[in-house]
């Protein structure tokens, strides 16, 4: 466990040195973010609005729900195409601006509308399976199902930003440079998440602690300190993505050209994917 943790710190330093060269790359996230709450909002309104759930799955409602998938997974897998394809570009030695990222992603746009759209299907079907009242065995096998998803999807993005293939051989490349190069267990994309997860379960403690205590003082200063609080969760949260899409592209760059970028040299990549 140690090592592992170890292991998951170094990573994240040798993300960060990259996003240090390039601090733009977190805007790319930001963007998402808003983005992906616009389409939360244009759904909700008229889903409450008409009552689309009222009645239970049905043809318009399933439709609906599609539609919101869809349109959640492009926004996504868009910004995190821009970032990806910045980020290379940065560790390729390059000084990427925003529009590179944008332009990068624009340039693979009917390849992302049609990941988004299995994407959406797959994300549709899971969510069924976790949603299952009374019956633990489906929602876990859904969990179980997720967590595979989300394996075998890890290097779809920068395959899709660095050739020029469709989204299904995208997602075929995806689990072939897994299977023949690391294994089965993604040690790094775990520690990243975990690494950050003790992050910011320390920071939300810390911070509703102090404002439990501030209440006795002033209620204002206990409502400063916990709005504080979430927003330094929501901007590790950023930095956390940022961090992901850096790693996904560099672990990309590793098992395609042989070598790491040079912040990455000194962790040993290939034990970042160790074979159970």
């Amino acid at each position: 466990m140690f090592d592992k943790l170890s292991r998951s710190w170094g990573l994240v330093k040798a993300s960060a040195s990259v996003l240090r060269s390039d601090k733009e790359l977190m805007l790319f996230p930001l963007i998402s973010g808003l983005a992906t709450l616009v389409v939360l909002a244009s759904f909700a309104l008229p889903t409450f609005a008409f009552g689309i759930f009222d009645n239970g799955l049905t043809a318009i409602s399933a439709f609906w729900g599609f539609l919101f998938y869809f349109c959640q997974y492009t926004v996504i897998i868009f910004f995190n195409c821009a970032l990806v394809g910045a980020a290379m570009i940065r560790m390729d030695g390059g000084d990427p601006t925003l529009s590179d990222g944008f332009r990068a992603a624009s340039s693979r746009m009917g390849a992302i509308l049609g990941y988004a759209a299995i994407a959406a299907t797959v994300g549709m079907l899971l969510g069924a399976l976790k949603n299952r009242e009374n019956n633990l065995l489906v929602r876990l096998l859904g969990s179980g199902l997720g967590a595979i998803w989300t394996l075998a999807t890890f290097l779809v993005v920068p395959i899709l930003v660095s050739t020029d293939v469709g989204p299904i051989d995208a997602l075929k490349s995806s689990v072939n440079l897994l299977k023949r190069t690391w294994g089965e267990s993604i040690i790094g994309q775990a520690g990243i998440g975990l690494a950050f997860g003790l992050l910011t379960a320390v920071v939300v403690v810390a911070g509703f602690a102090s404002a439990f205590f501030a209440t006795q003082v002033s209620t204002a200063m206990a409502i400063g300190i916990g709005v504080f609080t979430v927003a330094i969760v929501l901007v590790m949260g950023i930095y956390q993505a940022a961090l992901s899409g850096v790693y996904s592209a560099a672990l990309y760059q590793y098992v395609t050209r042989g070598e790491a970028p040079a912040a990455f040299q000194d962790l040993h990549l290939e034990q970042a994917f160790a074979a159970k």
